[in-house]
Formats: C-alpha cells, sequence, structure tokens
C-alpha cells in the first residue's frame, strides 16, 4: 500500500513538473494580434532513424536583437524523458500573431556555399522531416495516402525538406501555415468583453519549392512586395504550371528565400479534441482495426480457457478421483502401477538441477516488468500520461520501473530460499543488474554510434548519469529491500516431501522436447498481440503517435491470460508424461514469446523499414532486442508463477501414500 502511494506521489508530482516546463498543457486562449510563438523541433527521418536538431541545418535563424534576452536562438526547458528521446525545442524566426493573415512574408535571403547546400541535398535525398510545434501543438502535412481504399485524408507528422523528381534535389522553401482556431464559450472566459479571440486546435503546414524572383536589387526593407512570384492577397497555391521548384545545385552563392503565409481557419473542434488526428495514428487507421487485433486476442484466449477447463474439469477431476479412491483389498492385489502425473510426485517439486540462481534472477526482474507495465499501461489508458507532455511516458516508465525493484528483489529472494539457496547477496545483486544492465550497456553502446553521427538521439552525459543514479542510488536499494522482506518470510511447504534419490525421467516424445514446447507455447500468446505489436512497432520507427491505451490494456490483460493457460496445459502434458522438470520448461514455454517478438522484428524490417545506413540497423535491432528481451522475461515469469499455482493446487489435492 505504501509503496502504491509512493508511487502515486510520484506520478502526481511528474505530472505537475512537466506540466510547468511544458506551457501549452492546459487551454490556452489568444487575443486577437497576440504573438503565438512557433517553435522549432528535430529534424526526422525513418530512413536513418537519427533525429538532429533543427538548426543543424543552416536553416533561417532567429536574430537578437539590442536589450531583448529573449532573441537569439534559445533552447525551451526540457525534462529527462525528452532528452532520452531526442527532442531538442528551440525558438524561430517565424511570427504568428492571432487571427492575422499574412501573404509572401520573408524570413530571409540566404546565400549558401556548396558545403551548406550538399547538407541540404543529404538531408532532402534522406527524406527527413522538419517538425515545428505551435502552442504545443505538433506541425502536420496532408500526404497522398495511395495505398488507403477510402477518401479520409491521411496525415503526416512534420513536413517534408524536399523532395527528389528525375534526378534533381529540390528544396522547400516556402510554406503555407494553415492555423485552426476555435471559439470558446465566453462564459468559459474570464474576459467576456473581449470579442476575437480563439485557441489553438489545428496546424497543418503546406510546403511548396519555388524559386523565387524578384525585380532588381534585393532589398530586404521591402519585403515580400518586391517577390514577383507570390500572390497578392492570398496564400501560394500548391500546384501552379507557371512556377518554377527550387533545384539544389552544386555551386556557392546559391541564393534561397524564405518566405511563408499564415491562413487562420475557425474550427468546430474544441481544444480537448485537437490532438485526434495525432492520435488516429495520423488519421491511416480507425478502429476497427484495433477492434480486429482484440477479438483476434480473445478467440485465442478463448480457446485456451475451453482448453484449460476440460482438463481441470474432466482429465484432472477424473485424476485426482482415481488416485484417492479408497481400494478394496482384492483391488489391492490387482492393481496395477500407477501412471500419470502421480508418480512424479517426489520428485516435482525438486530445484531446477541447472542455474537456480540464475531462475530466480530472472523470474525476479520478469515480476518487476510485469508489474511495470501493468501500472503504466493502467496509468496510460487513465489519461495520465497525454502525449500534449512530451517525456511523459518515458519519465513514468523510469520513474515506475525503479519503484519496483522492490517487487523483483523479493520475487527471486522467495524462489532462491524456496531452493533452500544461501548465496542471498549474489542473487540479490545479480537481480539489481541483469535487466537493467543488459538495457543500459546496449544503450550506452549504441549512443556511442549516435554521438559520432552527431544526431540529437544521442543522450546527453548529464542524462546517462541521472540514469545511473536511478539505478544504483534507488533501484538497486529497493531491491536488497525486497530481498531482505522476502528471506525473512517464511519458505512455502510443499505438499509433498521431495525424495533424496531423483527419479529417472523416461525418454519424451519429440513434440514434448523443450524446444518443441517452446515453439508451440510462444505462438500463441504472439498471435494474441501480433496485431498490436504493428501499431506500437511503427509508433516507435516510423514517428507516429500511439494513443490506443484502451486497447492495450485489455490486449495485456489477454497476454497475460494466453501465456498462464498455454503454459498450464503444457505443463499438465509433460506432466502425464512422467517429466518432472517443470520450473524452466514453464519459464521456456511462455517467455519464448520474446523469440517470436524478435523474430517479427526482423520481419518489419524488411517490408516495413527503408533504412539507409549501418548505424540504422545497429539501433533498429538492438533496441528491438531490449524489447524482445523484456517480453522473454515478463512472459516467462508469468507461465512459471502460473505452473507453481497450478502444481501446488493438484498435488494438495491428491493423496500421497
Amino acid at each position: 500500500m505504501r509503496i502504491a502511494t509512493i508511487l502515486l506521489g510520484l506520478l502526481l508530482l511528474g505530472h505537475v513538473v512537466e506540466g510547468y516546463y511544458l506551457p501549452g498543457v492546459s487551454p490556452r486562449t489568444f487575443d486577437e494580434g497576440e504573438r503565438v510563438k512557433m517553435r522549432v523541433n528535430k529534424l526526422t527521418s525513418s530512413k536513418t532513424l537519427l533525429p538532429f536538431e533543427y538548426y543543424s541545418l543552416p536553416f533561417p535563424k532567429p536574430k537578437k536583437a539590442a536589450g531583448n534576452e529573449y532573441d537569439g536562438i534559445h533552447e525551451v526547458p526540457e525534462n529527462l524523458g525528452e532528452y532520452l528521446t531526442g527532442e531538442a525545442i528551440m525558438n524561430s524566426p517565424y511570427m504568428l500573431y492571432m487571427l492575422k493573415n499574412e501573404t509572401c512574408k520573408i524570413v530571409e535571403r540566404s546565400v549558401y556555399s556548396k558545403e551548406e547546400v550538399g547538407q541540404f541535398k543529404k538531408r532532402v535525398e534522406e527524406s527527413y522531416h522538419v517538425n515545428w510545434i505551435l502552442d504545443n501543438l505538433p506541425s502536420a502535412a496532408a500526404i497522398n495516402d495511395i495505398d488507403s481504399r477510402t477518401q479520409t485524408t491521411a496525415y503526416d507528422v512534420g513536413w517534408p525538406l524536399g523532395s527528389v523528381r528525375q534526378g534533381h534535389t529540390e528544396l522547400n522553401n516556402h510554406v503555407v501555415i494553415s492555423v485552426s482556431y476555435h471559439k470558446p464559450l465566453k462564459s468559459l472566459l474570464k474576459r467576456e468583453h473581449l470579442e476575437k479571440h480563439g485557441r489553438v486546435v489545428g496546424f497543418m503546414v503546406e510546403p511548396i519549392s519555388v524559386a523565387h524572383k524578384y525585380a532588381g536589387k534585393f532589398d530586404e526593407s521591402r519585403g515580400g512586395k518586391q517577390i514577383t512570384t507570390c500572390y497578392k492577397n492570398r496564400a501560394m497555391p500548391s500546384l501552379d504550371s507557371r512556377r518554377k521548384v527550387l533545384v539544389l545545385e552544386d555551386t556557392d552563392d546559391f541564393e534561397v528565400i524564405w518566405t511563408y503565409d499564415v491562413v487562420w481557419l475557425e474550427s468546430d473542434i474544441e481544444w480537448a479534441s485537437r490532438w485526434d488526428i495525432y492520435l488516429s495514428m495520423a488519421n491511416r487507421y480507425d478502429d476497427e482495426v484495433h477492434w480486429f487485433s482484440i477479438v483476434n486476442a480473445a478467440l485465442i484466449a478463448l480457446f485456451l480457457t475451453g482448453m484449460v477447463g476440460m482438463i481441470m474439469v474432466r482429465a484432472l477431476r477424473a485424476d485426482i478421483a482415481h488416485y484417492n479412491r479408497i481400494l478394496t483389498d482384492q483391488e489391492r492385489e490387482e492393481q496395477q502401477e500407477d501412471t500419470g502425473w502421480k508418480l512424479v510426485c517426489y520428485d516435482v517439486f525438486r530445484p531446477p538441477a541447472t542455474f537456480p540462481m540464475l531462475f530466480c534472477v530472472f523470474t525476479g526482474s520478469g515480476m518487476q516488468l510485469l508489474v511495470c507495465s501493468c501500472i503504466l499501461v493502467f496509468f496510460a489508458a487513465a489519461g495520465f500520461l497525454s502525449p500534449a507532455r512530451r517525456g511523459a511516458m518515458m519519465m513514468a516508465m523510469l520513474l515506475i520501473f525503479v519503484a519496483m525493484g522492490m517487487t523483483a528483489g523479493y520475487s527471486s529472494s522467495r524462489s532462491f530460499k524456496m531452493f533452500k539457496g544461501s548465496a542471498w547477496k549474489q542473487v540479490t545483486l545479480y537481480t539489481s543488474l541483469i535487466f537493467p544492465g543488459v538495457a543500459f550497456g546496449i544503450c550506452f553502446i549504441l549512443n556511442l554510434f549516435v554521438w559520432a553521427e552527431g544526431s540529437s538521439r544521442a543522450v546527453p552525459f548529464g542524462s546517462l548519469v541521472v540514469v545511473m543514479l536511478l539505478w544504483f542510488g534507488v533501484s538497486t536499494p529497493l531491491v536488497y529491500i525486497g530481498a531482505y522482506f522476502g528471506f525473512a518470510k517464511e519458505s512455502p511447504r510443499f505438499p509433498v516431501q521431495v525424495n533424496r534419490i531423483p527419479r529417472q525421467v523416461p525418454q519424451q516424445p519429440w513434440y514434448l522436447t523443450t524446444s518443441a514446447v517452446m515453439l508451440m507455447g510462444g505462438v500463441l500468446p504472439f498471435g494474441a498481440i501480433f496485431v498490436e505489436l504493428y501499431f506500437i512497432f511503427s509508433s516507435i520507427w516510423l514517428n507516429q503517435y500511439y494513443y490506443v491505451f484502451g486497447f492495450l490494456l485489455l490486449i495485456v490483460i489477454i497476454l497475460i491470460v494466453t501465456c498462464a493457460e498455454v503454459t498450464v496445459v503444457l505443463c499438465y502434458f509433460q506432466l502425464c508424461s512422467e517429466d518432472y522438470h517443470w520450473w524452466w520448461r514453464a519459464f521456456l514455454t511462455s517467455g519464448s514469446t520474446g523469440l517470436y517478438i524478435y523474430a517479427y522484428s526482423f520481419y518489419y524490417f524488411f517490408t516495413q523499414m527503408e533504412t539507409l545506413y549501418l548505424v540504422s540497423g545497429l539501433l533498429y535491432f538492438g533496441y528491438s532486442f531490449i524489447i524482445a528481451f523484456a517480453f522473454f522475461l515478463l512472459c516467462g515469469t508469468i507461465g512459471y508463477y502460473s505452473c507453481y499455482w497450478f502444481v501446488m493446487k493438484i498435488y494438495s489435492a491428491v493423496k500421497v501414500d
């Protein structure tokens, strides 16, 4: 109870802190003529998986005015979660004012060298997108979804820096910024006398490549009036046969005039619904796909529930009745030797013959991941982890995982004491190191490659220090505290004593070998989640938002049920075959779901990704391995505890001579 209270307090504290650092999370109403600050974020590409800071390219920069400390480039304060996800939010030279339309506003006339032109060409050819933020709302761009069978407009987060057509690289130097606003009811405002006001509910950017022309010598003081390629009193249309595109040329003194239009559009969308376009996977998919995933997973769980019910009600009841019946003298003389799972009753609780300490470490780490995942998904489904709070998901995941270190220590210590183990210091230390060590080690090595590329995804050294302090300063002590309580508690009593001499296990059929059971045990849990897994991978690697946590919560519940049931069924068959080595087998049966997930990552990589560089592949498969390893521990722990409960129940119900 105390742990839950502390965890809730940490989440609420993070909620408040992030709200302070991220303006615009709560509704804000702008008056007519009031400046709406537009900020620039990172450059992203699904082909390289390496984000870069916006000003890593020679874009126009905000000029620092004399005596004004707020001009010039400055970074918006960020939290730890944003640093870990590669966010880099800064101010911009684009000036937007509430309800004020603009046409052909000049940002800057830039003259680039050959090297600077090469930087733009490289990023355009790598399909980089520019990400802006207006009132904490990310920019979106309409795209032509050729594969879609409906007329629904699809959107992409960010807008393309340029395009490559017929061997020429075009740069998008003009943007039409369409801002949708909603007028709230006057009763909700304290300033009822104001007539012209609104809240930003939409932020669309339409990029256009145009080779601007101007009469005579360029005069910065005249602004857009001297440009002949702009339209008077209206925004530039996307299609114009008379307009020439801006083709990047490998020459010095290459001129680029950066311009923009601003269009304000009144909308019926309320402020609370302005994120719907992003949270619906940029309008690419509807809820029917997720409902299909739920129905698919539910059918698998229902099928397994029927099998478990059949075993419990029919087979087990008949076995227990047969084993517990009182025999007459004549029946004792004619009684043949029992067969089935009762024969291994004196060996079924024998500790694992191989790596018992590693088994306890794995189950302890898996319990930490299981509790962390359930709490995280629950809070996300409850709406605590809104994408409007950048880095909130990462922050919550770190805090919950660290706080659940106590469950890892308690679980591993209880199992180790049950196996009559004495090296409690080692098992506790390994529990605190195994999964965080693997995850941190892989991330650290990959971070070196990312740092060498100069990407904003590279985690700063200070953030790495904070993560290590959370690991060794908070998580590890909590693991030891949990282990203390686990070892202090009395070990569970088995219903049957273990013989000193182990029973010989008969030769098993091929379909009950460990490899065959792993293949059968992992495919059903994976089948329950693979549809939703596609959306999760898309949100991670294709810069899409994932926010259907209500569906995800149902999928997690079904996954837990599926792992438990399939492991219990296969464990029953194993015991009936007189094989009592069920500890590792139970863990590996459902834990093999992680192997299927890693195999799926290869399929997703070669069918959905278009990566260009070795570093991109290393990032993808490195982080995918961490995800698969986490699922291996999590699902394996579910299988183990399910079988432990099952074995304790059936051997407690049978009379042993």
